[in-house]
Formats: C-alpha cells, structure tokens, sequence
C-alpha cells in the first residue's frame, strides 16, 4: 500500500536530506509550521487544506 510522508514545512530539508540518504523518496505532503501550539480549531483548519492533496497522493 503506498504511503505518504506528512510534516510541517520546516522539515522539507530534512525529508530530503533522508531521503537521500536512505536512497528512498516516498510521497511528501508538507503543511504549515509550527503545529506543536496549535488549537484544535487550527488544526483542523490545517488539515482540511491539505486533506485534497493527501487524498490525491495517496490514490495517484
């Protein structure tokens, strides 16, 4: 089953940095940052923006 990598847009170097290193590049979503202190409202907010391209990756 594929999978999709989900994180806040302050671990994009890092993905790729991992990535490399590990010669394996899944899909990547990546969402505002930071979410630590967020609401749950916040959250959701942030989620729902990124619902649509999860679902795209995840059934491409």
């Amino acid at each position: 089953m594929p999978g999709v990598f989900v994180a806040s847009a302050v671990f994009v170097d890092a993905a790729k940095i991992q990535s490399d290193a590990l010669g394996f590049a899944p899909e990547r979503l990546f969402v505002e940052h930071p979410i630590q202190d967020r609401t749950d409202d916040e959250m959701r907010i942030i989620a729902e923006k990124a619902v649509e391209a999860l679902v795209e990756k995840l059934t491409a």
